[in-house]
């Protein structure tokens, strides 16, 4: 009798790991793999066939550059890497998106959404130029004129659809625009600075290297042997640069605004680390009025706030969407 128990729970075990071995065998074929979920966003799923979907052209370009082998470089691996995890974030959006606007009675119906879809295509069209380069241009990004309208234009659609509607009210009152007008006096001149700088991690060497500058060794040739950014072999020279450059780090602007022509600063503190500056040439122009820059100022507090209040939205409903990630899947 224990004998017949034994055979049975062997069988049993038999059958049971030859149906685990079967399952393995479906998921590990193409079909199964692309079947397979990366994510859920409010119970619907995201799977790895939607994620390779939108990385075709991507793809491509890999195996231009490393060759039908791209999967094995450990480069190509790392970039595919990156791009498959912003990809699931961008529809992981989407899934979010799609939700909010048929919760909130947003969603457009069907031949509304078509009709924009296609006034968008027209413009797109439109600005490649000619239909033949509109043609190259999808083939460059591995895409149909179907794929584009479905995955890049209907999503964006949707996504300003409900973003319009939580930034809608969004106002900004005189005294806001006002207050930023006298905080940022900078952004609001024509005026100009030929700058230098040495760029160091940390203050004990910023200070150190000051101290040698006061005592008479040569900026260019200190900035060639401290600095640690690109500017150093040039002396650390970063051209001639406006008051307003959106480009640079503002705490950096403001102080180098502020050194007197022809002097060195003690050192400044910005994200980037530490930094000694030179001014060799500092061109001011008289401030423009707040009457002249008051539209310009209200676009910038308006798109601000909006920023905030959608950046609030999005977090909150992605609580709410109790996103699960399968990471081994994608």
């Amino acid at each position: 009798m224990k004998n017949v128990k034994k055979i049975i729970t062997a069988a049993l075990i038999t059958m049971f790991a030859t149906s685990l071995m079967g399952c393995n065998m479906i998921e590990k074929t193409p079909k199964g793999i692309a079947n397979s979920s990366v994510a859920k966003v409010f119970g619907s799923k995201i799977t790895r066939g939607d994620v390779d979907e939108q990385l075709a052209g991507f793809y491509k370009q890999l195996e231009t550059q490393y060759g039908t082998s791209y999967k094995t470089n450990t480069e190509a691996k790392s970039q595919i890497t990156t791009q498959k995890q912003q990809v699931l974030e961008e529809l992981i959006t989407e899934k979010i998106t799609d939700y909010k606007a048929v919760e909130l009675k947003l969603m457009p119906t069907d031949a509304q959404l078509n009709a924009q879809v296609n006034n968008q295509l027209a413009q797109i069209k439109s600005s490649s130029g000619t239909d033949a380069k509109f043609t190259e241009a999808l083939a460059q990004a591995s895409l149909t004129e179907a794929q584009l309208k479905e995955r890049i234009i209907k999503p964006g659609i949707i996504y300003n659809i409900v973003q319009s509607y939580i930034t809608k009210n969004v106002k900004v009152t005189q005294a806001q625009e006002k207050a930023y007008y006298n905080a940022n006096p900078n952004e609001f001149t024509d005026g100009s600075i030929h700058v230098a700088h040495i760029l160091v991690a940390t203050e004990p060497e910023a200070k150190a290297i000051k101290k040698r500058l006061d005592a008479g060794e040569t900026f260019a040739k200190l900035a060639k042997e401290k600095g640690t950014d690109a500017t150093k072999d040039k002396g650390g020279d970063l051209g001639t640069l406006k008051y307003n450059d959106a480009q640079m780090d503002k705490t950096f602007m403001k102080a180098a605004i502020k050194v007197k022509q022809g002097t060195i600063s003690q050192p400044v503190k910005t994200q980037y680390g530490w930094h000694i500056i030179k001014s060799i040439k500092n061109t001011a122009t008289p401030e423009k009025k707040f009457a002249t820059v008051k539209s310009s100022i209200e676009k910038t507090l308006i798109t601000t706030e909006q920023t905030k209040l959608w950046t609030a939205a999005m977090k909150k409903w992605q609580t709410e969407a109790k996103i699960v990630k399968y990471a081994n899947n994608l």
